[in-house]
């Protein structure tokens, strides 16, 4: 009995095989199936797209936000990162030149040289000095004031230029961003804490101290200074609350926005019909979205300049203060740019664009004659490349893994490091391809002597 074959006209089973109903279906029954079939299709297909899209736009109108949070999360709560962002203001000419200026004048200020010269008249007319010279006196205080801020401003000068007034602008801002991060989280350490609404002093290391010295001079009975009041409350305030609240409302998004940030925009992508299109599309905005974030950085920088007057802080150090303070936050962004480049090139080099085709085939061509190449002059790569050569796609996969894993691990990574992985992750797929034509080219009779006889 022949076996029945079911027919290519009857109706299909819900599980995707042929149901046999007794009858076939007529042509226009099978047509409409067919355009029903296909409807259901486009607009399963048009589901996905829309939404891939509606991901995209979100992770899109996100990014310059999750760059800018993650930037004020980094320097805010990171004492390190603060200082090492301030450092360089320290060693700045201009900055410099106005902290020299504000010192001298200061300094200047202290001096009544009008109090001197009028000193110095009092004495010479009490010595009977000839009138002449107590009248000249009286004119000393202008060459006098000259000369008095002269001598400070060169001692200011030789001290706030030196590497001493470096180490002291790190250790300064180091202890006070310190203590003021330790207020706005509540960590009850170091000399300066907040309890409640109150902003506490410690000084029980100045009691320790104290009672110390005063048992080593004699006073016995200071050792008796009780433990009790170790602090004292600075000042009270209302805000202190509503700030702690806010560093953690930064704590949370400055962590979490970028990472909701990736999250939407691989599910924007893994949710496409073409990945490897809606991947070139993910790539493009990001790096317009990073580009827009750089016009708005000078746009803010230009706004900056002119709000502070010229008085307060002079154009060039007013710009010098601004370009330090976000100098990470551009490195960032322009870091992003180059990846999303990259991974905009790495997209369109996969597709099937003609100059992306004419590319893959000389590479291949390239990695044959390199391989058949090492292989005339003996080079064997054994059961380790012709696995490779076998599980070629796995193989680019996991480089391909491995340098993104490499960036999104590595700390605060800059244009140069992208360059570098990028570097790295195409020597490797070279060596891979390399190694499958070697693997490729290899004689038959290598293959069958490294394996078991044939049965």
């Amino acid at each position: 009995m022949a076996p029945d074959v079911p027919d290519g006209n009857a109706v299909p089973s819900p599980s995707g095989g042929a149901e046999d109903t007794g009858r076939v279906l007529s042509a226009e029954e099978r047509s409409e199936y067919e355009r029903l079939r296909r409807s259901a299709t486009l607009r399963h297909r048009r589901t996905r797209r829309l939404g891939a899209s509606i991901l995209l736009l979100v992770a899109l109108l996100l990014a310059p936000l999750a760059v800018v949070s993650a930037w004020v999360h980094d320097t805010v709560s990171d004492t390190d990162r603060y200082v090492e962002t301030v450092a360089p203001l320290a060693s700045d000419p201009a900055v410099q030149k106005v902290v020299i200026n504000r010192l001298t004048a200061r300094v200047v200020e202290q001096v009544d040289v009008e109090a001197v010269t009028a000193s110095l008249t009092k004495v010479l007319a009490d010595a009977d000095a000839p009138p002449r010279v107590v009248a000249g006196s009286e004119a000393l205080t202008g060459p006098l004031t000259s000369a008095v801020r002269t001598v400070v401003r060169r001692n200011v000068e030789r001290v706030v230029t030196s590497d001493l007034f470096q180490q002291v602008w790190e250790g300064a801002n180091r202890r006070a961003h310190a203590a003021v991060l330790r207020m706005l989280t509540g960590e009850r350490k170091g000399a300066l804490r907040a309890s409640g609404d109150a902003i506490e002093l410690d000084i029980g290391s100045v009691v320790d101290q104290v009672r110390q010295r005063l048992v080593d001079q004699g006073f016995e009975r200071a050792a008796l200074i009780p433990d009790s009041d170790r602090t004292v409350t600075l000042f009270r305030t209302a805000e202190l609350a509503r700030a702690q609240d806010a560093m953690r409302v930064l704590d949370i998004v400055g962590t979490w926005l970028p990472v909701l940030t990736i999250a939407l925009a691989a599910l924007a992508v893994w949710t496409a019909p073409g990945h490897r299109l809606m991947l070139l599309i993910t790539a493009v905005g990001i790096g317009l979205m990073m580009v827009a974030l750089l016009i708005a950085l000078l746009a803010m920088r230009r706004v900056y300049l002119d709000a502070v007057p010229v008085a307060t802080l002079p154009p060039d150090a007013a710009a010098a203060i601004f370009d330090t303070f976000v100098r990470f936050l551009r490195d960032s962004t322009r870091t992003l740019i180059v990846v999303a480049v990259a991974t905009a090139l790495a997209a369109y080099l996969y597709g099937p664009g003609r100059a992306a085709v004419a590319l893959r085939s000389g590479v291949r061509r390239g990695a044959g004659a390199a391989g058949r190449g090492l292989g005339r002059a003996g080079v064997r790569v054994g059961p380790v490349g012709r696995r490779l050569a076998a599980r070629r796609s796995w193989a680019t996969g996991i480089v391909i893994g491995a340098g993104a894993l490499a960036l999104i691990l590595w700390n605060h990574p800059t244009v140069g490091s992208v360059v570098l992985v990028l570097v790295l992750v195409l020597v490797a797929l070279a060596a891979v391809a390399v190694l499958v034509a070697v693997a490729a080219s290899a004689p038959p009779r290598e293959g069958a002597a490294s394996g078991h006889a044939a049965p």
